[in-house]
């Protein structure tokens, strides 16, 4: 069995060779093809992996493959639902990221952020579809609204809401551009934009940036004493949700870069090997042999 497909495989490299040994390919794909319909059974072929990384990921493979597989089996609905829901949002999001030189990818920050909804509230006080805290939205220009202290909330939780006053409230909160889509992404590429500055254009490393703050990243980078380290260099040192953040990034891109294939549960990470039982006919099937070698 293993004579014939490795027949086979020779017979496919000499086709593909130069046209100066044209003869010698003929011959040996007319022995391959012979060998194939002189014997049957059952083995197995190797399938190859089909996933394809996005460019802006390449060289993430080796580190990434196991957890992206895992990712994709366990959070299935998961992914499904943010790609479908995207559909509305990612769009426009890319068009405003490239106006400020910003890589598509960096769309699936909407989804680790606020799951697409404009009026998340992190526990650290984190507003919008981008999650930006107060000092960062003034920086970058949008308007929010002062938090009240706890002497005024609690003030405020005796009197009495009357339909007027509930609309005032409402009224003040829209002032809040954070949870306006357009103009926090405008604000969110800016911050990527200045973070491309201080951080030689690693998009990973910008990535955990926007999750644990540039303080923390260049920390990290020191301790690590590398001159030039990488995500990687300082990954555990880091903190655990920085470190799981840029793993989801870089799944989400992946598994969105294969949609199709990962919708029609064809999404191959590793080769492997599949049982069939005829497997000279499955091989010859999958070959085209000329006419004339027949």
């Amino acid at each position: 069995m293993t004579n014939i497909l490795k027949l086979l495989a020779a017979g496919l490299i000499a086709a593909t060779s130069a046209r100066g040994q044209q003869v010698n390919s003929e011959a040996a794909v007319k022995t391959a093809y012979s060998s194939l319909n002189s014997n049957s059974g059952t083995g197995y072929i190797t399938k190859e992996a089909n996933v394809v990384f996005p460019e802006l990921l390449a060289g993430t493979e080796t580190e990434m493959l196991d957890y992206v597989e895992n990712f994709s089996s366990k959070r299935r609905d998961y992914l499904i639902r943010t790609f479908n829901r995207g559909k509305r949002f990612f769009p426009k999001a890319v068009n405003i990221l490239k106006k400020y030189h910003i890589p598509h990818e960096l769309k699936v920050l909407l989804a680790l952020e606020s799951g697409f909804n404009g009026n998340a509230v992190s526990g650290a006080g984190a507003v919008g579809y981008w999650q930006i805290m107060d000092e960062t939205a003034k920086q970058y220009g949008l308007r929010i609204v002062e938090q009240p202290s706890k002497e005024e909330k609690a003030k405020n939780a005796k009197i009495k809401l009357t339909p007027d006053s509930l609309a005032k409230i409402k009224k003040i909160q829209a002032k809040d551009e954070r949870r306006n889509f357009n103009r926090s992404t405008h604000a969110a590429a800016k911050y990527l934009r200045d973070r491309c500055r201080n951080l030689n254009n690693n998009w990973l490393l910008i990535v955990a940036s926007y999750n644990c703050g540039v303080g923390n990243v260049w920390e990290a980078m020191a301790k690590s004493g590398k001159p030039n380290p990488t995500f990687w260099d300082i990954k555990l040192l880091l903190p655990a949700e920085t470190r799981n953040y840029v793993l989801n990034f870089i799944t989400l891109n992946v598994i969105f870069n294969n949609y199709e294939k990962f919708a029609a549960g064809k999404l191959t990470f590793k080769p492997v090997q599949v049982k069939v039982d005829n497997i000279e006919k499955t091989v010859a099937d999958a070959v085209i042999v000329p006419a004339s070698l027949k």
